[in-house]
């Protein structure tokens, strides 16, 4: 049964949250027609919705152009977020230390359907290869973490996934192929940890280590992403990988003491002394 079809089912909560969703970097301002148009309801049911969300800080109305876009507010849902993910709470002194010891950037992210959703970042101090803001999604099945999360998965159901996906080409690098992205799936099993070169961004060479519950099951991925100028992809195995695959064992089976994670939580959460 869908979801939409249970009489749990708030249809008018879910058709006010579509007008949230409207919003991209493509239409970062509406008219009341254009959000009716992108949110899929009715002008009326949208003229409602903007007042409402209006009244609730979530967006704001130019009083000249009448036209909506999101407000600052909108950011608390995922700040709450982060600030309640245990296992990035968990990881972030680890994600530090990794960027501290390569001066690369270090990534966390965790799947949401068929992508990689980045929730931690620690960029380089030195280059910028990317602009990968936190939220930042990115494709599942071309990505270094994609690729690093499935290997914990049975093989039906990686391939199951594969070939729902659409696979675009995202450069002339992306590899689309089923057969080939499940035969590099596989090999993550024997190395420990996933590639991607250049397949979404140019210039980008990732690579990425999957991290496991208590279970051994996949919950996220550690992500080290460089730039082809400054690595080849030999250079990168020999020097990055070794602790990328570290971090992540240390990130699965070692909590962080409490000194290490003070930093990150001053300013929403009360501070334990160490014993």
């Amino acid at each position: 049964m869908k979801s939409a079809d249970s009489t749990l089912f708030v249809q008018s909560l879910a058709s006010g949250l579509s007008v949230l969703d409207a919003f991209n970097s493509e239409r970062p301002s509406m008219n009341l027609r254009e959000v009716a148009e992108a949110a899929g309801v009715t002008k009326s049911a949208a003229q409602r919705f903007t007042h409402t969300l209006v009244e609730l800080g979530l967006i704001r109305k130019d009083t000249v152009s009448k036209r909506f876009s999101l407000s600052p507010r909108t950011l608390d849902f995922g700040c709450r977020y982060l600030q309640s993910h245990v296992l990035l709470e968990r990881a972030n002194p680890y994600l530090l230390d990794l960027n501290r010891q390569t001066g690369e950037t270090v990534n966390f992210a965790e799947p949401e359907g068929e992508h990689m959703v980045y929730i931690g970042r620690f960029p380089s101090p030195h280059r910028a290869v990317v602009h990968m803001p936190v939220g930042r999604r990115i494709p599942i099945f071309c990505s270094s973490t994609g690729r690093a999360y499935l290997s914990g998965l049975p093989d039906a159901e990686i391939e199951q996934i594969l070939q729902s996906l659409d696979r675009p080409k995202f450069t002339s690098y992306t590899v689309t192929d089923v057969g080939a992205i499940f035969e590099m799936i596989l090999k993550v099993r024997e190395t420990g940890f996933a590639y991607s070169i250049e397949e979404f961004y140019l210039n980008d060479l990732t690579f990425a280590a999957p991290i496991q519950n208590i279970w051994g099951s996949p919950v996220a991925s550690l992500n080290i992403s460089v730039s082809t100028a400054y690595w080849s992809y030999e250079r990168a195995v020999e020097e990055l990988v070794p602790k990328l695959i570290h971090t992540a064992t240390l990130i699965s089976t070692r909590p962080p003491t409490m000194r290490a994670l003070e930093p990150f939580q001053i300013g929403y959460k009360k501070i334990k002394p160490d014993l």
